[in-house]
């Protein structure tokens, strides 16, 4: 799916521009289209606003609780909304990685707000919606908050709209599914290892993949993909998995694979891990 990351302050519309693009591409063009929405991910994980954007531990879980779900549904025909603050150039810089690698375009939505504005209208918003304190609103909008660059790749195209402005909506469409996806990085397209990074290569990749799995069932996920290397583990795979049994399986992949694949190339490695945990543990 293609995927649109909305990015801006609080109280600058990006909820309503989500929904804006999400109609747009239902009634327009007929494509089935996902929110995942920064808001929601924080209430499902038993957190309020504010007291995640004051830890940085709960606001790291959030980030990523939301970039596993994005990679969980990206995939090539229809849309995928991202709607939260995105402030971290760095994290948007992943998302556009697991984009890349999953073979999707990608545009950013940048929306915009006179400052003042923004904090009137939060004062206003009742209880229920939780209106951010003005610790956390100046933080988010003046301290932390990192601008989108149209000159870096991972914010390109962008779109930047102020609440009275008309988002183009037909130039969105044409960059998601009018345009090829970027290639994949010549660092990405591993050759066969040598024989002095094989061991170092084969340890490294099981342990991002274990890393992966554990975190995805510790945030409850109902699958996990590794776009990087077009696989994932099946969801009964996951519900079965355990620290202990993956950590086991794991020793026991090793020993195989330094029998069975040397010179094999890291993809290779890590779509042969996957393959042998979907069977292993759905045993």
């Amino acid at each position: 799916m293609p995927l649109i990351i909305i990015c801006g302050t609080p109280v600058s519309g990006k909820t309503t521009r989500a929904k804006e693009l999400k109609e747009y591409f239902e009634k327009q063009h007929s494509k089935s289209v996902a929110i995942v929405s920064e808001d929601e991910s924080i209430k499902k994980l038993g957190y309020t606003k504010n007291e995640t954007y004051l830890d940085s531990q709960k606001e790291k879980r959030v980030r990523s609780y939301l970039k596993s779900e994005v990679i969980r549904i990206i995939g090539k025909d229809n849309v995928v909304i991202l709607d939260g603050s995105n402030y971290i150039k760095g994290y948007r810089y992943e998302l556009y990685c697991a984009s890349k690698a999953s073979k999707s375009t990608q545009c950013t939505v940048y929306t915009i707000r006179n400052h003042e504005e923004a904090w009137a209208d939060n004062q206003k918003r009742p209880e229920s919606e939780e209106p951010y304190t003005e610790e956390v609103f100046n933080a988010l909008s003046r301290l932390r908050f990192e601008e989108p660059n149209s000159n870096n790749r991972w914010d390109s195209p962008l779109f930047t709209v102020q609440p009275a402005d008309t988002l183009d909506l037909d130039s969105v469409y044409k960059v998601l599914f009018e345009k090829k996806p970027p290639p994949p990085n010549m660092s990405t397209q591993n050759p066969p290892l040598s024989s002095t990074n094989f061991l170092y290569e084969l340890d490294k990749v099981t342990q991002e993949i274990t890393q992966q799995i554990l975190e995805a069932k510790r945030l409850n996920q109902s699958d996990v993909r590794f776009p990087s290397w077009g696989c994932s583990l099946d969801a009964g795979g996951l519900h079965l998995a355990t620290p202990q049994s993956i950590a086991r399986l794991r020793r026991q992949y090793l020993t195989y694979a330094k029998q069975n694949y040397a010179g094999e190339n890291r993809d290779n490695l890590a779509k042969c891990f996957v393959r042998y945990l979907n069977n292993t543990l759905a045993e």
